[in-house]
């Protein structure tokens, strides 16, 4: 069934209006509703970030115990052959720190003492086991908050041994700060954390572990006063898939059939929101990146967003994951969204009635028109529609057509007289197979064929074999409606090759299908024997052009070093994510995973320093602590040196902040203590030592790399760019350390040897303080 104009047009009024309405609608409810909900993820997001610095904080203290105590031990101020001595240090630590359950210390004979909170005779009870060959003492000893012996007892059943525990051996093994899995407490039943750290002696011999022992109910009730939502829930996960913190503590203890206290699977957790959630996980290591992982799922026909915290982030031993039901967020707007809908179906209605009466009005004068057209268009005129009303835009388009026609017919006779005398080659080109249809005689000129001989020839005839695959590109071109042009070989009837420049549209019929290509063709072989002279002496000048232009690639090769290091980065970290999947990872491939990202950013900072020089840039430059850049710098080169068994020292004084680019400074120590490193490595003296001394000299800290090495030929330019005392070194760092020095304001100089020891030095200066 035809629809009448009116009908049509009422259909459309309404239908319009009413998509209008219900776009207007849509539109607000998906964009609240996206607003919510971004709104929604942000909030749980920061929720869980602040959940994990509050975590961080909680075990924080705990860390800066294991780590105080180590480096009083390690620094020979406590003893820790003296077991009065020990106790006393680790009993201090249990009064400063709430946070701990026991502290204790093993060492590698099997001696043990332990201090821990008791709840029977006095508030601290201390285990002390000593070893004596194969005989084993015990003794326990309780005491109260001012150190005094409230109970004492010796238990021979006890034989304790701390090498056979996991944190000691985990810490011996890493020769690092370590935390063991989350599990509870036997003595307190509850949830619990060890963290150990291994004791070196000054030779970087293995003496020890310090250990610590941290409850974690208390991040169980932090999670349980989170607002999230009106019944967002969070949690605190193990990478062993262990529910540790939950709002509700009943949830994450369970037993086993040894009637043993353990954590609770998060696939087997009573919270069976949180169990689809973060169930279907095989294993947390996995995510245990620097990526938060967000997600929204579906549970019971409720909406629910998600967010998985890596405590990797944070180096944290645990994550966090929080969930809460979108409802809490968008409800109200659902409720909203069907009352609007049918607002927008009634006005719609309203509309398309109002609609058809106009239509039916503004439909009239158009079918006049429509007859009217038909006889202008068939050259009839007709005297019954001369008082016919309509529009006079429709009454202006007849007489438009009318034109029209005449104009096309004028159009016609002048493009064959224009194709065939025109003096450029042109032709008619079949789009399908690139054959000829119509050609002029000034082509057929061009190439020697008659204008008959090429009628029954294509593109392919003519063109040159290396260029046949040009007509692809000419094809392509046509069919998307793209004007072609291209300078092409092709060949004459008599073999001759000519360069054509060839200028292509395509014409289509009123039906929009292909009809012809119209191509015009214009004979560049002269103009390319030209060009082609032009070009030899082109490549004259830019021979003696690239001369002067090595200077400019110096500053183009610091832009372009960033390329490989930007590179070198994501390639290490792709390393390190690959690495930290498996299931058990190399701790030692892992460090030096770790060095490479580091050094490839200070490579990076280091570049970009050097490009602001080359641009004559001084960089950015600040106030900061020498001293510590110094600690910094040398942390990095200590793995070097101690692969060459050379001992590095920085004696740190009491000195100001200095003012400069504190990159740029770094890469100069960096550099001159390498350079100590290697020359200390070829020496045969049996000292082998870097020193590292600071001084305050007026408004300048002067810094002096003092090294046991052989010295340096007295001959050799140090710091001319390209100048070197090694036999494979390129010159430039000595060079580089000078152009960084005196662009923050300093001077840098060598002293040779004296006393068996040769000296670089350089000034910093001193910051201005307001």
């Amino acid at each position: 069934m035809k629809l009448s104009l009116g009908a049509i047009l009422a259909i459309w009024l309404s239908g319009l209006q009413f998509v209008a309405v219900l776009s207007v609608v849509s539109f607000y409810f998906v964009s609240s509703e996206r607003v919510l909900l971004d709104h929604a993820t942000t909030l749980i997001g920061e929720v869980g970030r602040s959940s994990t610095e509050h975590s961080k904080g909680f075990l924080e203290p705990a860390i800066r115990a294991t780590e105080l105590a180590k480096r009083l031990i390690e620094s020979d101020i406590v003893d820790s052959s003296n077991t009065e001595e020990l106790e006393k240090l680790l009993f201090q630590q249990m009064q400063v720190v709430p946070q701990l359950s026991g502290i204790y210390y093993g060492d590698d004979q099997g001696n043990f003492v332990y201090v821990m909170r008791s709840e029977e005779h006095a508030e601290f009870r201390t285990k002390l086991v000593s070893r004596d060959n194969e005989n084993v003492h015990t003794e326990l000893i309780w005491r109260d908050g001012d150190y005094n012996i409230a109970e004492f007892t010796v238990d021979p059943t006890d034989k304790f041994d701390p090498r056979v525990r996991p944190w000691f051996m985990d810490a011996k093994k890493k020769q690092n700060f370590v935390w063991t899995s989350p599990y509870i407490f036997f003595s307190s039943q509850r949830p619990g954390i060890t963290a150990a750290i291994p004791i070196l002696s000054a030779s970087g011999q293995f003496e020890g572990v310090i250990g610590v022992d941290i409850e974690i109910d208390e991040i169980s009730r932090f999670l349980s006063n989170l607002n999230i939502g009106d019944s967002g829930v969070a949690m605190a996960l193990s990478s062993d898939r262990d529910v540790i913190a939950h709002p509700n503590s009943t949830f994450i203890r369970e037993t086993d059939e040894t009637n043993t206290l353990k954590f609770v699977k998060i696939d087997q957790i009573e919270d069976l929101v949180a169990r689809e959630a973060f169930g279907n996980l095989p294993n947390f290591n996995q995510v245990a990146s620097e990526q938060e992982i967000e997600a929204e799922f579906k549970y019971n026909d409720g909406k629910y967003a998600s967010i998985l915290i890596p405590g990797s982030n944070h180096d944290l031993p645990w994550s966090i994951a929080i969930y809460a039901p979108l409802s809490d967020f968008i409800g109200g707007i659902e409720e909203n969204r069907t009352r609007n809908i049918w607002i927008a179906m009634f006005i719609a209605m309203v509309t398309g009635l109002i609609g058809l009466k106009i239509a039916n009005k503004i439909n009239q004068p158009i079918r006049d028109f429509a007859v009217r057209a038909g006889l202008v268009a068939s050259g009839e005129a007709s005297k019954s529609l001369a008082n016919t009303q309509t529009y006079p835009e429709l009454e202006e388009v007849s007489e438009t057509l009318a034109s029209e026609i005449a104009q096309r017919k004028t159009f016609e006779r002048i493009y064959g007289l224009t194709f065939s005398l025109a003096s450029r080659g042109m032709a008619q080109i079949a789009p399908n197979d690139g054959h000829f249809i119509r050609v002029n005689q000034q082509l057929g000129d061009i190439l020697g064929y008659t204008t008959k001989e090429m009628a029954g020839m294509s593109i392919f005839d003519i063109l040159h074999p290396e260029d046949a695959d040009s007509y692809i590109s000419f094809q392509k071109t046509m069919f998307e409606d793209y004007e072609y042009n291209q300078e092409k070989r092709y060949i004459r009837k008599n073999g001759e090759i000519v360069w054509l420049q060839v200028n292509a549209f395509l014409i289509r019929d009123h039906q929009g299908e292909p009809m012809y290509a119209v191509a015009t063709i214009d004979n560049r072989t002269a103009q390319k024997k030209a060009e082609s002279k032009i070009n030899e002496l082109s490549r004259d000048l830019s021979h003696f052009a690239r001369v002067n232009m090595m200077g400019q690639m110096a500053e183009g090769l610091a832009h372009e070093l960033n390329q490989p290091l930007t590179s070198l980065t994501q390639n290490v970290d792709a390393a390190l994510l690959t690495v930290n999947e498996l299931p058990n990872p190399d701790p030692e491939l892992v460090e030096i995973l770790n060095d490479m990202d580091r050094q490839a950013h200070h490579g990076a900072e280091i570049i970009r320093a050097l490009r602001g020089l080359v641009r004559k840039d001084e960089g950015e430059q600040t106030n900061f602590d020498l001293s510590e850049l110094l600690d910094q710098t040398l942390q990095l080169l200590k793995p070097e040196a101690n692969e060459h068994e050379i001992s590095i020292s920085f004696k740190e004084q009491d000195i100001p902040n200095v003012f400069g680019n504190r990159v740029q400074v770094a890469q100069v120590i960096m550099n001159l203590t390498r350079n100590a490193i290697e020359a200390v490595e070829a020496s045969s003296a049996n000292e082998r030592q870097i020193v590292i001394e600071t001084y305050l000299r007026d408004k300048f800290i002067e810094v002096h790399v003092i090294d046991t090495g052989p010295g340096i030929d007295p001959n050799v330019d140090l710091f001319a760019q390209f100048e070197s005392s090694k036999r494979d070194g390129m010159g430039l760092g000595l060079s580089l350390s000078r152009t960084l020095i005196e662009a923050n304001g300093g001077k840098i100089w060598f002293e040779p040897k004296n006393k068996g020891r040769s000296r670089f030095c350089f000034t910093i200066p001193t910051a201005v303080i307001n």
